[in-house]
């Protein structure tokens, strides 16, 4: 299936190292800004406890779920240290200041 980008809002409505929620038919999912401006779409729920990613610690390219301090890494999705376990990611991009997120396909890692 070919990309389907959708326009999500502005970058400057993310606060740099925090995230936004954005309600799709496919569920919510949380867009991360780093401290660099990149950003990145993971699912918005933790696999370990359904904790909401969005409400984590962002550092570097990853962040630290709120409830049991889980880390993901925001390229893969991917746990990690001993933690097991991943949450779907989307293709995130940026330009000229607006925030696009590809929602046709259905994600990385299950999502």
């Amino acid at each position: 299936m070919a990309a389907s980008w959708i326009e999500i809002g502005l970058l400057s409505d993310i606060p740099p190292q925090g995230a936004r929620v954005v309600r799709t038919p496919r569920g919510c999912i949380a867009v991360f800004r780093t401290a660099g401006d990149r950003v990145f779409a993971l699912n918005d729920r933790c696999p370990h406890k359904g904790g909401p990613l969005s409400e984590g610690i962002v550092h570097g390219e990853a962040v630290t779920c709120p409830l049991h301090n889980w880390v993901f890494d925001m390229n893969s999705g991917q746990a990690q240290g001993a933690d097991e376990g991943a949450v779907a990611t989307f293709p995130a991009r940026v330009e000229g200041g607006r925030v696009f997120l590809d929602l046709s396909s259905r994600g990385r890692n299950g999502g």
